[in-house]
């Protein structure tokens, strides 16, 4: 096999990889936005942000095929930000909590 398809083989392979470590870990990232969800007592249109996204990501319907996550992680992204964005406005500001808001 020549040197040259080897690397870029090589090369294609570590990108897979790499692809597909940032979306399980976004996955778990959106996961773990449902304790928000829950504290922040969001509107259904956010939860459905929320649900579309954990159904996109395990769907086998996708923009671009299954070797490219790319398309995964984008909505990922959209949905934590979306949902980061949502919670901190029900809950009166960035990074705070019910219980740190009500205590101050």
């Amino acid at each position: 096999m020549d040197v040259n398809l080897t690397l870029v083989l090589a090369v294609a392979a570590v990108a897979c990889v790499a692809m597909l470590v940032a979306t399980i870990v976004l996955f778990v990232k959106v996961l773990r936005t449902r304790a928000l969800l829950r504290e922040a007592g969001l509107p259904l249109s956010n939860r459905a942000a929320y649900w579309g996204a954990l159904i996109y990501v395990v769907s086998p319907v996708d923009l671009l095929p299954d070797p490219v996550y790319l398309d995964d992680i984008g909505v990922l992204l959209l949905a934590l930000r979306s949902l980061h964005t949502a919670s901190a406005k029900a809950m009166g500001g960035p990074g705070r909590t019910r219980r740190q808001r009500t205590d101050a």
